[in-house]
């Protein structure tokens, strides 16, 4: 069998995973050894005869939202385990065999990174009660805690933020009503996560081997999207911030357009990553909505990884897995396809049809 048709052959079947994968490292920090696994990739795309990404006639992006330490590993901080215990650590491992066995089919990887510093409106420092002290990680304020004086924004905090302590104040109230009259979940106070120039803000050791492992093999740089660094919003999704515009009516955040256009000049969106019933859900209820306005019959051309994310659940306090499902019907009801990373995309509904 010469190369060519040995290359069109891999259009209708999966590659095996390579030796160099490391699937122990969606449980660990680890250094990627970049070298030895350019190396390695070149030699596994001149073996099974990978062409260049720009040589595809279907065109497939992988946007893999938060697959950061922070999320997924379970000494870090947010630790995504789902029901199970386990799901951000067995999402990653399905998600790295999904990379490698369709490296043939996937064109572009885009991580989006959860980005973040200590003074943000979601961190226990930008608040506090009467009596100076914070709020404990996972305690949820709303608008009538704020107008009773339990809980204020930090005075403390806002020379550092370019502002006075009496427009800080103004802004911790709207902010609050605003998300509650979205109908938004009520602010969360998460513990301190996904810190720039942390070990919690770096991809999964396992993944960020096969992104860069893919982009050497198909020629195709991983495009990185950074977000969540501004302190007066959240920014679940991707595509645009909780609050958008301040108390003062300054804008605090647009629309990702730059990272949406990108997106659907693709003819299959996957999506994976975590938190499902947070992050990722966010950032799909955000695609949907533009498709909606260009075009409805774009949604066909999302495929939602499902065993590739997990809702966040935390024993004893809080349960999102029926918020991520209701989510997801919504999301299938508009015409998106819910699949499984281990179904070859050349049978998924619609593949093919662009």
């Amino acid at each position: 069998m010469g190369t060519g048709e040995r290359g069109a052959d891999l259009g209708r079947s999966r590659l095996p995973l390579p030796p160099c994968h490391r699937p122990e490292w969606t449980e660990q920090v680890a250094r990627v050894p970049y070298q030895e696994l350019a190396i390695a990739a070149a030699a596994w795309r001149d073996q099974y005869a990978i062409a260049p990404a720009d040589r595809d006639d279907h065109r497939l992006v992988l946007l893999a939202i938060d697959v950061q330490n922070t999320f997924c590993l379970p000494d870090f901080e947010l630790f995504v385990g789902g029901r199970s215990g386990r799901g951000a650590i067995d999402d990653s491992r399905r998600l790295c065999e999904f990379v490698y066995h369709n490296l043939p089919h996937l064109t572009a990887i885009v991580p989006t990174l959860d980005t973040h510093g200590a003074l943000q409106i979601f961190h226990p420092h930008f608040w506090c009660d009467r009596d100076g002290n914070p709020p404990a990680p996972m305690t949820q304020i709303d608008a009538a805690a704020v107008e009773s004086g339990q809980w204020q924004v930090n005075p403390a905090i806002a020379a550092a933020l370019g502002t006075t302590p009496d427009d800080l104040a103004r802004h911790g109230l709207h902010y609050v009503k605003t998300l509650e009259q979205a109908g938004k979940f009520p602010l969360t106070i998460w513990p301190y996560h996904s810190m720039l120039g942390g070990v919690g803000h770096a991809l999964v050791a396992a993944f960020e081997a096969a992104c860069f492992f893919h982009a050497i093999a198909r020629h195709s740089p991983t495009r990185f999207d950074l977000k969540g660094d501004h302190p007066l919003t959240e920014h679940y999704s991707a595509l645009g911030p909780e609050v958008a515009i301040a108390a003062d009516g300054a804008p605090l955040g647009l629309a990702n357009k730059r990272l949406l256009d990108y997106l659907l000049e693709f003819d299959a969106i996957a999506i994976a990553g975590q938190a499902k019933s947070h992050c990722v859900a966010w950032t799909i209820a955000d695609l949907l909505a533009r498709i909606q306005a260009i075009d409805p019959a774009l949604a066909g051309r999302v495929y939602l990884l499902e065993d590739c994310m997990s809702p966040v659940v935390v024993p004893g306090i809080v349960d999102f897995s029926d918020a991520a499902e209701a989510a997801f019907a919504q999301f299938a009801a508009a015409g998106m396809h819910r699949v499984r990373s281990t179904d070859p995309p050349e049978t998924w509904p619609g593949w093919g049809d662009r």
